[in-house]
């Protein structure tokens, strides 16, 4: 009787091995073949400060409070609290050592793309590399050139402050195993240029449904509520719904969203407010005919009502 329990217990562990060894395959990092960062040349500096302003890299890196060219000093940012915990944005200044300046392109592209550390370990999706995971090679390597270019700072962002068991780096592997995915957010049939360059820069760069598509208890982006908005991730009011069928900005002509994106005004002369007013100063910074191509895509996706 109890060499067969015990023969029944050696058993579940051998499966409980063999389990946790497929979930380990199956979740572990995988970086992007080294080939996609080969033979980029020099990187194209102006277009990678546009970038920096389409991923509103200082609203996360830059400290706090920070103004004028202090923000670009990106030695991490105030602390962004969530149901999993607190994470602290981390040092992305051009240091060599507590900062991102000794990284080679393809470690700052599997970060950005893959959302793998340079030591090969998982990152947290706090870090939007879903989103910029839709990124190309080229604007990865000329962002990369601009951020190297702003100032050093040797200060070290705090820990992330996670309770069991999101402090465990292997279950964001599980996470990314659901959700992660480099496949356009929506299928927009016949769109045109303007709309496919709308799509990119709001799914990718932008990192726009970050903040505007609600999330389910794992925090993952629910289906069929691409940009229909939802709680705010940290604690405080709600993020608005950005789709043709939104009660706030669903009347908007393409043209509205384009002003309002540039000038921070609504066209009812309300001006923005909120967590937007950093997202607003930075895509002022971007081309008009990139703001055009935002708008236009926000005017073609799916309603939500």
């Amino acid at each position: 009787m109890a060499s067969t329990w015990l023969k029944g217990l050696g058993g579940l562990a051998v499966l409980g091995a063999a389990g946790f060894g497929t979930f380990l395959w199956l979740t572990a990092p995988q970086r992007q073949d080294p080939a996609a960062w080969a033979s980029l040349g020099d990187a194209d500096i102006a277009h990678g400060r546009e970038l920096f302003y389409a991923g509103g890299c200082a609203s996360c890196h830059a400290p706090a409070g920070s103004e004028g060219d202090a923000r670009l000093v990106l030695s991490g940012g105030a602390p962004i609290k969530s149901d999993f915990g607190t994470f602290h944005p981390p040092n992305i200044s051009s240091d060599q050592k507590v900062g991102i300046g000794a990284w080679t392109l393809a470690e700052f592209g599997d970060a950005m793309t893959r959302g793998v550390g340079p030591d090969g370990e998982h990152l947290y999706p706090s870090f939007p590399y879903g989103s910029y995971a839709r990124m190309t090679p080229k604007d990865v390597n000329d962002l990369y050139g601009f951020l190297k270019t702003l100032p050093a700072s040797d200060k070290v962002a705090p820990d992330h402050e996670l309770g069991f068991p999101f402090n465990q780096r292997i279950a964001v592997g599980g996470w990314k195993f659901l959700y992660f995915t480099d496949a356009p957010r929506v299928d927009l049939t016949d769109a045109s240029d303007m709309v496919e360059r709308g799509q990119y820069l709001v799914e990718g760069p932008g990192h726009c449904g970050e903040c505007h598509t609600p999330r389910d208890a794992l925090g993952g982006f629910k289906p069929g509520q691409w940009l229909a908005g939802g709680p705010n991730p940290e604690g405080e009011g709600t993020i608005p719904n950005i789709t043709p069928g939104s009660k706030s900005i669903g009347g908007w002509s393409a043209g509205d969203i384009e002003s309002y994106l540039e000038t921070g005004f609504t066209p009812d002369f309300d001006s923005v407010g909120g967590t937007m007013v950093e997202v607003q100063k930075n895509m002022a910074q971007l081309p008009a005919a990139d703001r055009a191509a935002i708008a236009a895509y926000l005017k073609a996706v799916p309603a939500v009502q």
